[in-house]
């Protein structure tokens, strides 16, 4: 990790909020490659919901479900707990809730990056109260030494430093989502 690859491509708007590579796009690839194989081979008997959590999850989702080799659904869920800031106030709000019915579904969450796990820890017991089969997560990104609360997580793309990244769906002010590495943010948010 953290080494610049030819293929990473930083558009010239963004480079000067842009610190190091700390994921690059190679490496994205191919871990979310190896993270479909691993969900195609646990899930083989009961294909799972995905369960998107929005915005930053966006091109993991993507990416990712096209790597699983199974009949796959998905669904989107909102959840605001940072705001404009670059740290999370701790306050979790659903922005948008999901479409079905999880009673007796296999469901794998579908996150971004665990930092303190509050969020996410509030994600399990709100869905985890509609009755599913099991419901497990699949983060792209665990911050190291961050978690507040202690998480349980069946995927995990890669464990970074407690830096502020964006890139590859991560954002500020919905700004560099759309980078395809992931970056530590220099910028003013």
């Amino acid at each position: 990790m953290g080494s610049h690859s030819s293929d990473d491509f930083t558009a010239k708007w963004a480079q000067h909020d842009l610190g190091e590579v700390v994921v690059s796009s190679k490496e994205v690839h191919d871990r979310v490659l190896e993270l479909g194989l691993e969900i195609t081979r646990d899930y083989a008997d009961s294909p799972p919901l995905l369960v998107c959590v929005l915005k930053g999850a966006i091109n993991f989702m993507a990416d990712l479900m096209r790597a699983i080799e199974l009949p796959v659904e998905v669904d989107f869920m909102a959840v605001s707990s940072y705001g404009a800031a670059t740290k999370t106030s701790g306050v979790v709000r659903i922005v948008k809730d999901l479409d079905v019915d999880l009673t007796q579904r296999d469901v794998l969450i579908v996150e971004d990056v665990v930092d303190s796990g509050l969020t996410l820890n509030y994600l399990r017991q709100y869905l985890g109260a509609r009755d599913p089969h099991s419901l497990e997560v699949c983060a792209l990104l665990l911050k190291e030494g961050e978690q507040r609360v202690e998480q349980s997580l069946k995927y995990v793309g890669f464990t970074i430093p407690p830096d502020f990244v964006v890139g590859y769906g991560l954002d500020v002010n919905e700004r560099y989502r759309n980078l395809d590495a992931i970056y530590i943010f220099t910028g003013q948010a």
